[in-house]
């Protein structure tokens, strides 16, 4: 069971020595400051996200605090004693709209003893698109599939971690070459190659967006950067991206681009008129009813979130 305010780093740091990790790995910020409750409540993520899901599914149990002092509790500390209403999954993404996240009980998986990555790169959007298709749809096992678009070119990533990850990755750098990216490589020294990936997902400058949508999406998220000068960091596999632009960016031709995907701004959010995308009106009627379930006195940051919930 972690507290809420436990910095993410220092939780990993102490579950290492015993061989075990919470398989989470969003940016952390400056200082490495995210927070196990901060990256629960905007349910980040980063590239281990492929194969182990987000937050909202490594929580099997949360204590909350609501706007009248109550503590709510749900789940528990292991998987197969869950019970009751999932609220953990309600709360993560919440960005604390609707209640004090007070601790969490976590789902580990092993640390890898050694990784590898297989890296493809090319100047074709097309290529990169098909050939992260390709990959997605067999079973690989790989902890991460990303794609990485900045400038004129694009990077294919597929991470293993395992004893035999050097040679996963370099079998995948073999069937990337045969599907047509003729660079391609299996790099054994890699964490930097996805230090750099999380780091995508942050500006500090400029504004992020984040586009969740249909892993076909790709070319044409690939396309909307490149018109704004922009990055892309995407979970080639799950349809989420993230586009990093210059803080001048036409966020509403961007989200005219890609609808009907939603496009939230993660930074910058200060530099567009509406941060959030507008959601189907019986989709907020709904969330509006939990709002007002959890937090009738609207305590918990009133108007920060989606429809000014």
């Amino acid at each position: 069971i972690l507290e809420a305010g436990v910095p993410l780093v220092e939780a990993q740091a102490a579950f290492a020595p015993a061989g075990q990790m919470l398989a989470i790995d969003p940016p952390l910020g400056d200082g490495d400051a995210a927070t196990i409750g901060g990256v629960m409540a905007t349910n980040d993520s980063g590239p281990l996200r492929h194969r182990f899901g987000a937050m909202r599914d490594l929580v099997v149990g949360a204590t909350f605090v609501l706007s009248d002092g109550t503590i709510a509790k749900s789940g528990g500390k292991v998987i197969k004693n869950v019970a009751g209403y999932d609220l953990a999954k309600l709360f993560a993404g919440s960005y604390g709209t609707l209640g004090l996240i007070a601790s969490v009980a976590v789902r580990l998986h092993p640390l890898p003893a050694r990784t590898a990555t297989a890296v493809a790169t090319t100047d074709e959007p097309v290529e990169l698109a098909e050939a992260a298709a390709t990959l997605a749809s067999l079973p690989l096992e790989a902890d991460c599939l990303d794609v990485c678009w900045d400038g004129d070119r694009g990077h294919l990533l597929v991470r293993f971690g395992a004893a035999a990850a050097e040679h996963q990755a370099e079998s995948v750098a073999d069937r990337v070459r045969g599907l047509g990216l003729a660079d391609a490589r299996a790099e054994a020294v890699d964490d930097e190659i996805w230090n750099r990936q999380r780091a995508l997902q942050r500006s500090a400058d400029g504004i992020v967006l984040k586009v969740s949508g249909r892993p076909t999406d790709l070319r044409a998220v690939i396309a909307a950067a490149r018109a704004q000068r922009g990055r892309v960091v995407s979970r080639a596999a799950l349809g989420l991206s993230w586009l990093a632009l210059p803080a001048g960016a036409d966020v509403a031709a961007v989200r005219s681009e890609l609808r009907p995907r939603p496009v939230t701004v993660l930074d910058g959010a200060a530099k567009v008129a509406d941060a959030w995308p507008a959601p189907p009106p019986g989709t907020l009627a709904v969330m509006a009813r939990l709002k007002e379930r959890f937090d009738p006195a609207r305590i918990f940051r009133p108007g920060a979130y989606v429809g000014g919930l």
